[in-house]
């Protein structure tokens, strides 16, 4: 499987599928739903670079500034989630197969699991979090745009909301095995039902928009 110590962010586009198509957990759908979000970032960042300094786009200068800035910013921070991911889910890996002989042996092991499934959980909640950032981005950018890289804003949204609802996923696998005072666990599902609702709705704006946008005059 390649050097371990490789980041996902260093592989080719052929080696990460490799990975992500072999039998190994780890990097698994936690990690694409991050990498999604992070393209649909890229694509954001596409689209204002294509909008900047055309005579259609001078009243709207600043909030293009603006739009790339955050798209940037979240393109890397989604980037970085991605390689949590991965590491967060190796913890709840090795903690699963820690030594259960003993009693002092099933203590620890449960300790280290409690806390690693804690970090599977919160992992994936701010990659949701980031990625319905991203969502707006493309909400935001889809009216502005250049006409002619409209569907790139509407992939944008489509990979931005794909990211959100596949993070939930994770999310909500892992909250079954997170202790019964572990504040996560209350405040997880209110919060993930948020932003399925804010990022199904956002997508619906905004390939509205892209489809009236790349309807022919």
């Amino acid at each position: 499987m390649g050097d371990p110590t490789t980041t996902l962010s260093e592989l080719s586009v052929r080696e990460l599928t490799a990975r992500l198509a072999s039998s190994e957990p780890i990097p698994g759908g936690g990690s694409a739903a991050a990498l999604a979000g992070a393209m649909g970032a890229a694509l954001v960042s596409m689209v204002v670079q294509l909008t900047v300094g055309r005579p259609d786009a001078a009243d709207h200068r600043d909030t293009l500034r603006d739009l790339g800035d955050a798209a940037t910013q979240r393109m890397s921070a989604l980037l970085d989630l991605a390689e949590e991911d991965a590491v967060a889910y190796a913890a709840v890996v090795r903690a699963r197969h820690l030594p259960k002989e003993s009693e002092a042996d099933r203590e620890a092991r449960a300790r280290a699991l409690r806390t690693a499934m804690v970090e599977a959980a919160r992992v994936p909640l701010r990659t949701a979090e980031v990625a319905a950032e991203v969502l707006g981005l493309a909400h935001a950018i889809a009216p502005i745009g250049n006409r002619n890289a409209a569907s790139d804003a509407g992939v944008a949204a489509q990979l931005a909301a794909s990211s959100v609802r596949g993070a939930l996923l994770n999310v909500r696998i892992n909250l079954p095995y997170l202790a019964a005072d572990e504040p996560l666990r209350t405040s997880a599902p209110i919060d993930a039902a948020r932003l399925e609702r804010l990022a199904s709705e956002q997508e619906r704006e905004t390939l509205e928009v892209v489809g009236a946008r790349i309807e022919p005059s």
